[in-house]
């Protein structure tokens, strides 16, 4: 097919000083976002000189186009090239059959997407979807608490990185990535719903959560013992906190955005984590992607349903962040030319992966290996980091980092991975996370994000096991509890768990060309620990039952 013509890119005129971007999502799209306290930024009111529309999602809204269905399915063709039918898992790298709980969650988020865009019929998508939940339902777990890191597969069986027989730990990002498209899969189909809660039933969440409300990993010492760490860093650690909290976890700990830190580039102060590598052993990587899924999948919401909808970011911190680091590879392009689109990525050869950064170990577009060590001729416009950023910011240098990636592909086996910045092409890699990214941005443009809360069955995760059992695997009690009161009449004067009035939003603000900023709130924004919902009873004993 043709590639659509498009002219110069023009940088657009409403760059305004890194002080005016309070969750300023900026395109022809803006739309208001909740603010946290540290980023809140006060505007003049009277500057605001006409009503904003706002759109029914941040950044592209309607039906996808030919071309854009055709990368769809291009995208969608990887999971049938890498797919194991034994065990419903797909590779994820080509042909190398490994996966992790990460890749695992993208083949879903692929999978929904390419039901939802009618890729695949209803009759495929059961079979895949029915087959990959009862693998995952049975997997043999690390010594009994949780999903390994790796699994081979073809045998659904533990290994390690290297494919080989062995319990390696697990990852409690990965693990929250994945109970996030669980939620998605019981909410959108809830025929699936108790398949669905199946999964994390078996795991033992105890040491996976601590006493803060911050999610712990783990990984095999050299004595062979399991040694439990904190996980994630500023953008992953919330994310993945949300995949919990979607299951009644209280994980504010890890919700919060501190320890917070910016360092300034490009005029942006670009959020980073404030826990020094040199002394807690641990990158704070500011990479696009975490904060693209957030947006794609969960609107930048709290881990609640969000009753003003996908035109309202209840955690507004989090779209302001997001706009951020977008902005920071905006204005490193029209201050150098260089494309940019970061996000982490796997590479040809030695050393097989990086960390394409717009921030890290204290440097601006700093591109490191696991080891720490400096790649800088692996940085590269990520296909799913620019068809991302294209999704959720409709703006002329999105229409450019479309057209960077849209066509690097093969039209039976997916996308590569990206374009190298420094010249070589591509990177002649297909994996299931940039082609399940891919599918779920294209998606985000026809339907907004991708969580619906439409079940309203009661749920079996809320109602399996006994007390006992629930508290030895440190899952949520159940979260109804009925009240004694027989004569009342009804439920109306009962407080809701979480008022929704006390959470404040940013209002855009018109500025001489356009929306420039956003009026914040300076008031805090809280994610309430999960409490129960309290009901009026069933049955009532008859006046003379108690005489």
């Amino acid at each position: 097919m043709t590639p659509r013509s498009r002219s110069n890119y023009t940088a657009p005129i409403w760059n305004k000083p890194a002080q005016l971007l309070c969750a300023a999502l900026v395109g022809t799209s803006l739309v208001s976002a909740a603010s946290a306290q540290q980023i809140s930024t006060p505007v003049d009111e009277t500057e605001v000189t006409e009503t904003i529309e706002i759109s029914s999602h941040f950044g592209r809204n309607g039906a996808l186009t030919e071309r854009e269905l055709e990368m769809a399915r291009t995208a969608w063709s990887y999971f049938v090239d890498a797919y194991q039918e034994e065990t419903g898992l797909v590779n994820s790298v080509a042909r190398f059959p490994s996966t992790t709980m990460w890749d695992t969650a993208s083949y879903i988020s692929g999978l929904v997407a390419a039901y939802e865009l009618g890729i695949i019929d209803k009759r495929t998508f059961d079979d895949r979807a029915m087959r990959l939940l009862a693998t995952l339902r049975n997997l043999p777990l690390f010594r009994g608490e949780a999903p390994n890191k790796v699994y081979n597969t073809q045998t659904g069986e533990r290994v390690d990185y290297t494919n080989e027989p062995g319990e390696i730990g697990y990852s409690a990002n990965d693990i929250g990535r994945l109970l996030v498209w669980l939620r998605v899969l019981a909410e959108r189909y809830p025929y699936l719903a108790n398949a669905a809660d199946n999964v994390p039933l078996r795991w033992n969440f105890c040491n996976m959560i601590d006493e803060r409300g911050r999610i712990q990993g783990t990984f095999v010492g050299g004595d062979g013992a399991t040694r439990y760490v904190q996980e994630g860093r500023l953008g992953y650690e919330e994310y993945a906190a949300k995949g919990f909290a979607l299951w009644g976890f209280d994980v504010r700990g890890a919700l919060e955005a501190e320890p917070l830190a910016y360092s300034r580039i490009y005029d942006i102060d670009v959020p980073h984590d404030g826990r020094d590598p040199r002394v807690y052993r641990s990158q704070n990587y500011v990479l696009t992607e975490s904060y693209l899924l957030d947006g794609l999948e969960l609107g930048w919401d709290l881990p609640t349903a969000d009753p003003d909808g996908p035109g309202f970011a209840s955690q507004g911190w989090r779209a302001e962040f997001a706009y951020r680091v977008f902005a920071a590879q905006e204005r490193r392009f029209e201050a150098t030319g260089v494309v940019t689109a970061r996000s982490e990525h796997q590479v040809e050869g030695s050393p097989f992966f990086v960390y394409d950064t717009i921030f890290a170990d204290g440097y601006a577009w700093n591109t490191l290996d696991p080891s720490g060590e400096y790649q800088p001729d692996r940085a590269a416009v990520s296909a799913k980091a620019a068809l991302g950023m294209w999704a959720l910011w409709d703006d002329p240098y999105t229409d450019l980092l479309f057209e960077t990636v849209a066509d690097i592909s093969i039209a039976d086996r997916g996308f590569y991975e990206g374009v190298y910045e420094n010249g070589n092409g591509v990177i002649p890699l297909r994996t299931a996370n940039n082609n399940g990214i891919i599918l779920a941005s294209l998606l985000y443009k026809a339907q907004g994000p991708i969580l619906q809360y439409v079940n309203d069955n009661t749920r079996y995760w809320h109602t399996a096991f006994g007390e006992e059992i629930r508290e030895t695997r440190c899952l949520p009690q159940p979260q109804v509890i009925e009240r004694t009161c027989c004569a009342c009449n009804g439920v109306e004067d009962l407080t809701p768990a979480l008022a929704w009035d006390e959470f404040r939003f940013c209002q855009p603000v018109m500025r001489e060309h356009g929306i420039g900023a956003t009026n914040c709130s300076p008031e805090e924004q809280l994610f309430e620990a999960p409490a129960p919902r309290v009901v009026a009873p069933l049955s009532c004993p008859a006046p003379w039952a108690n005489q």
